[in-house]
């Protein structure tokens, strides 16, 4: 009597999760760099093996059943613990992953890449972006870098340079030489909040916020491209700028960048210590931070 218990096969998990994600069988295949029938296949496999269908499909749609459901809960949970399983023992064979905004990996981050894979060309890194205004850690990244209002106290987080408020605007747009001038442009937002220019204000004795004209947008890329194309005058942070300021593409019209107090910083994971390049990565961006502290307002 054949006491081995059989299980089903992890590609056939694997296709039954990116079916679902997917709602498609030829998507699924696409994303597995495989052919529609070799998914169906493998989901055939699976619907064998557990001896009931997975997917209800008609001509219009493909949901899962109530068993498919099941299966897929269970498959899920597999994947995620063998993932994890092979990042605690094979840590050098995967980059280290740095989860961070968007805007800062466009205009902080990637110029400063090639720097880091000229001194490190055999650590990778594993750049993972975000929309939102509060990065959150994800239990698939090692480190993340987040905007903080004042700096932290953990050990496990590094300063990398502090907010610097400044006004930027495309080189010819004019007369614009003081605060009072700004009337007659209209002011672009990196945030819906508006939080940035109406500290900025305040602090440089102006008009209240509904004095002016307004663009807002969500991400300081968005609002600095639309500055440097003449739309009006962005608010953002300094070290963000910068790189367009030394191209020319903005300048800045006035004033003396304004320190809020806050500071972006790099906050480790638990887990990234386990990670062989952590200790490299970390001495790298320290390096950046000063940097940062070492170029002048």
């Amino acid at each position: 009597m054949d006491n081995t218990r059989h299980v089903p096969s992890l590609q056939g998990l694997q296709a039954l999760v990116e079916v679902s994600d997917c709602a498609s069988f030829t998507l699924a295949a696409q994303k597995l760099c495989l052919t529609q029938s070799a998914v169906s296949r493998k989901i055939q496999q699976l619907e064998s093996h557990f001896g009931v269908p997975m997917f209800v499909r008609t001509s219009r749609s493909l949901r899962l059943t109530a068993e498919g459901e099941q299966v897929l809960t269970s498959a899920r949970s597999i994947l995620a613990q063998l993932k994890v399983l092979e990042d605690r023992l094979s840590p050098h064979k995967r980059p280290f992953r740095i989860r961070l905004h968007v805007s800062l990996a466009v205009r902080w981050l990637l110029p400063k890449l090639s720097d880091f894979y000229r001194r490190h060309p055999d650590v990778s890194l594993a750049i993972e972006t975000v929309a939102t205004e509060v990065v959150e850690p994800a239990s698939d990244s090692d480190a993340y870098i987040r905007y903080l209002p004042q700096p932290a106290r953990d050990p496990g987080s590094l300063s990398l340079f502090q907010e610097a408020l400044v006004p930027v605007c495309a080189p010819g747009l004019g007369p614009l030489a003081s605060v009072e001038d700004l009337v007659r442009f209209a002011l672009l937002h990196r945030s819906a909040d508006k939080q940035d220019w109406m500290t900025w204000l305040a602090a440089n004795g102006a008009r209240s916020l509904e004095a002016y004209r307004h663009i807002p947008f969500n991400l300081d890329e968005l609002a600095l491209d639309a500055a440097a194309r003449g739309l009006g005058v962005a608010m953002t942070d300094m070290t963000l700028a910068a790189e367009s300021i030394e191209r020319g593409l903005l300048v800045v019209p006035f004033g003396r960048p304004l320190q809020t107090g806050g500071v972006y910083s790099l906050c480790l994971q638990p887990s990234a210590a386990s990670h062989p390049a952590c200790s490299v990565v970390m001495q790298w961006f320290a390096q950046q931070a000063q940097h940062n502290v070492s170029l002048p307002c």
